[in-house]
């Protein structure tokens, strides 16, 4: 009964970021249940639920990958507390997708698998939802036990790939604006380059340049990527789109807000760092309470 205790740490303890995870994760259902209640959810109520269960399957997906930078950026080790909790917030939001497109025909199970197999953006989402299935499955202490530490980090490695899956099934079912799909694709660029680079520097955190530079490349990349997939899909120039990019007039487009949240968590890491150093400043190697500094102390002959 302890471990279903969602809302304790590993010592038991009353934990208000896993309260606060927990609030997160219940806030679309809540927020469905209460638009259902006041307004409806349209003349296709199954269908609306089904994009909505979608939608933030792959949201919380991306916000699990999100931990790892903003815990080093922040300086926030708690965070890595509830990654596996949001992990598995992704899943069930998965399960409830598929589930609510059988509930939408009818409970066809033979319809169901024939459009799985028959379509392929079904078949990559269904292969998509196995995988975060085989994740959510081993996302405990015993798995971890069981497999090994290096066996289970291994396996979860496959999250990346299956973003990429889920990025593909968001984009192939979008049939007008892909302004949404294309943002995240960008973040999820974001994130795979934070983790490359990471790794380049020996897992190490990222330094300041390096967080501003991935942010101007993921966001440069997006406005690139956007900007060819509509020149193909329009037979419009490439260079068209982008310089139209560049157009306040014609909104926002998906690259700047990639490059405005890759320069948030450089700002971040910035202001953490500065805090984390004046605190260094202000103990004494010694311990115990900093004493005020002497005039000397403050004046141009200490560094």
């Amino acid at each position: 009964m302890t471990s279903l205790a969602l809302w304790r740490d590993r010592r038991g303890r009353t934990s208000w970021l896993r309260i606060a995870a927990l609030a997160l994760l219940a806030w679309p259902a809540a927020l469905a249940a209460g638009t259902a209640a006041s307004v409806g959810l349209g003349p296709r109520p199954w269908n609306d639920l089904i994009h909505r269960t979608g939608w933030w399957a792959l949201v919380f997906l991306l916000l699990s990958l999100a931990i790892t930078p903003l815990r080093r950026a922040g300086h926030w080790a708690k965070l890595i507390d509830v990654r596996r909790m949001i992990g598995v917030g992704a899943f069930a939001y998965g399960a409830a997708h598929l589930a609510l497109y059988v509930v939408d025909e009818k409970l066809d199970l033979v319809k169901v698998a024939s459009e799985i197999v028959s379509r392929l953006y079904l078949t990559i989402g269904f292969v998509a939802l196995l995988g975060v299935t085989a994740l959510a499955i081993t996302s405990n202490d015993a798995m971890v036990k069981r497999l090994g530490g290096l066996r289970w980090r291994q396996l979860h490695q496959v999250t990346y790939a299956l973003g990429v899956l889920a990025l593909v099934h968001f984009f192939q079912q979008t049939k007008a604006d892909v302004s949404v799909p294309t943002l995240y694709a960008g973040l999820f660029v974001w994130l795979i380059g934070y983790r490359i680079v990471a790794r380049l520097n020996g897992e190490g955190e990222l330094g300041t340049g390096a967080l501003a530079l991935l942010a101007i490349v993921s966001g440069a990349l997006t406005l690139v990527g956007e900007a060819i997939g509509i020149g193909l899909a329009f037979g419009v120039p490439p260079l068209m789109i982008l310089a139209a990019a560049f157009d306040p007039d014609l909104g926002i487009r998906p690259g700047w807000y990639v490059l405005a949240a890759g320069l948030a968590v450089t700002l971040l890491n910035v202001v953490r760092g500065w805090m984390t150093r004046r605190r260094a400043d202000r103990t004494p190697a010694w311990g115990g309470a900093a004493r005020p500094m002497s005039p000397l102390a403050k004046g141009t002959l200490l560094p």
